[in-house]
């Protein structure tokens, strides 16, 4: 069982490393949910690739108009 240090960090189980393919140096994000369960995920390199690509791009909108727009007002 892991035990939380007094700067607030924590080892992770060389096992659960293996399992979920975190390798040292490795860059991780952490999460937490509604009932305070903590998810640590490995971040990997171009995951987020093209998810916007969707988005079309207006110019010239101004910050208001962008607000505005986000705001469904």
């Amino acid at each position: 069982m892991a035990k939380v240090s007094a700067k607030r960090q924590i080892s992770l189980p060389i096992e659960q490393c293996a399992q979920a393919h975190i390798n040292v140096g490795d860059e991780v994000e952490c999460y937490v949910d509604r009932e305070g369960v903590i998810s640590v995920v490995r971040k990997s390199a171009g995951a987020a690739k093209g998810v916007l690509s969707h988005i079309q791009v207006k110019e010239n909108m101004t910050d208001e108009e962008s607000m505005r727009s986000a705001l469904g007002s």
